[in-house]
């Protein structure tokens, strides 16, 4: 009966004893929640996808919470979330400016092809460690759909062998992008019409054997460009989406037409 007590006793100090630690620990190392920040990580969609350019959205929304990032810094929230966090911090929210993923590539089936017969798994990422060069164009869109498997939200379709975006369903969460193997996607301004749609750095002769829809680099788009928008490196036609008036004229004059019209 003494062993017992002596036990219980024994137990109930060391009970004692932890709980005074754990005590005074919590003490040490309390951080004061911010109301602020907490209410607008309540408010942010939870993605985690980093296309606000911050980590995640704990990030994201301590960021706000500090007057360090704009209440419509969210892409995939758009204009009701910043809404709601402007509300939070009180503060206009603005317009959020809609984006979506676009696909440099216009290599379909119809105007490339396989140069092998990849029997790997089919996933972009797997047949680029493969060290294989599945189609003509080495820069092109593999096809197998790297970024239709990451997209939460049924935004990108791989059509005749290259992948499609569905801008309507397209959050902008960047998610796609990270996924593409090739570097061939791309977030942009959805009312910037006037894209580039290759990626081939080829000198222009060596394009069009490997895809009848790439860019030549001929330089015809830039010099149709009255506002400086539209520049040629290594090869490639580059819009700068700021300088850009979408007038049409660099889609007019392009060869291969590999210049979206636009609208």
């Amino acid at each position: 009966m003494q062993i017992i007590l002596i036990t219980v006793a024994v137990i109930a100090l060391v009970g004692l004893v932890v709980g005074v630690g754990l005590v005074a620990t919590g003490k040490k190392f309390h951080v004061d929640v911010d109301e602020k920040e907490a209410a607008v990580r309540a408010v942010l969609p939870g993605n985690n996808c980093g296309a606000c350019g911050y980590a995640g959205c704990d990030a994201m929304a301590a960021a706000i919470a500090k007057g360090e990032a704009p209440v419509n810094g969210c892409p995939v929230g758009g204009s009701p979330v910043a809404e709601e966090i402007g509300a939070i911090m009180g503060v206009e929210a603005g317009e959020v400016e809609k984006k979506a993923a676009f696909v440099k590539c216009k290599g379909s089936c119809d105007v490339t092809h396989n140069q092998g017969n990849y029997i790997g798994v089919k996933d972009c990422r797997t047949a680029v460690l493969s060290g294989m060069n599945v189609t003509e164009c080495d820069y092109g869109c593999l096809g197998f759909g790297s970024c239709q498997t990451v997209c939460p939200n049924d935004a990108i379709k791989v059509v005749n062998g290259v992948a499609v975006v569905n801008e309507n369903k397209c959050v902008a969460c960047g998610l796609c992008v990270k996924a593409c193997p090739k570097g061939l996607i791309e977030i942009v301004p959805v009312k910037n019409r006037i894209r580039v749609q290759c990626s081939n750095k080829e000198r222009g002769p060596i394009v069009k054997k490997s895809c009848e829809a790439g860019c030549i680099g001929c330089t015809l788009c830039v010099r149709q460009c009255e506002a400086g928008a539209i520049t040629v490196t290594n090869n490639i036609a580059h819009i700068d989406y700021e300088k850009c008036t979408q007038c049409g004229k660099c889609a007019e004059k392009c060869p291969s037409k590999v210049i979206l019209p636009g609208a």
